[in-house]
């Protein structure tokens, strides 16, 4: 999505504009931010897993690869593409990682942490964490786009539909559970 250049998700709104204000990279800020979310879960009662280290550690790393070994398509259609692509595989890894129930990302944690204590839908959970980093992200200079909107209103409803459907079963015999209320209403 970084490299559509047509607008940064809004985590990577936040990541870029704490990045022009330090001299660390994309990844590091990325890492530092991980940690720093990972914070917020305490009073949310939210317990890490193997996935939630792993997210919190891996993910800056290899945003730093793939930044240096990917550039912007020259062809308008084909960033479309990868904002398209970005945004649905994003959807996808978000709810297998957190459907096998090894721990969520730190930033993903936050959202089921935040629905198992509220009530609400991930949905409405995800997409108002979305937008809220949003503006702050954009108050500190990150780059905002259509493929920033259509990620932050995208996200929450994507997730919300394929969490149930890529979660594990966790005992034998029982139907799949979700780790998290999925709730029909706002």
């Amino acid at each position: 999505m970084i490299r559509a250049d047509l607008g940064l998700d809004p985590w990577d709104v936040f990541h870029q504009g704490v990045v022009s204000r330090t001299p660390f990279s994309f990844g590091t800020i990325v890492i530092i931010v991980s940690i720093v979310v990972l914070l917020a879960w305490i009073p949310l009662r939210q317990w890490p897993g193997l996935g939630t280290v792993s997210n919190a550690l891996l993910v800056g790393v290899v945003v730093d690869l793939a930044l240096a070994v990917l550039s912007v398509p020259g062809s308008l259609v084909l960033r479309f593409v990868f904002m398209i692509g970005a945004i649905v595989l994003n959807a996808v890894a978000t709810a297998a990682y957190i459907g096998a129930q090894l721990g969520p990302g730190p930033r993903d944690g936050l959202m089921t942490g935040l629905v198992r204590r509220t009530g609400r839908s991930v949905r409405l959970v995800r997409t108002t964490i979305e937008v809220t980093v949003l503006a702050v992200g954009w108050l500190l200079g990150g780059q905002v786009g259509i493929g920033t909107v259509m990620y932050a209103l995208g996200i929450g409803p994507l997730v919300h539909v394929l969490l149930p459907r890529l979660t594990v079963r966790t005992e034998p015999g029982t139907r799949r559970r979700a780790p998290v209320r999925i709730a029909s209403g706002p």
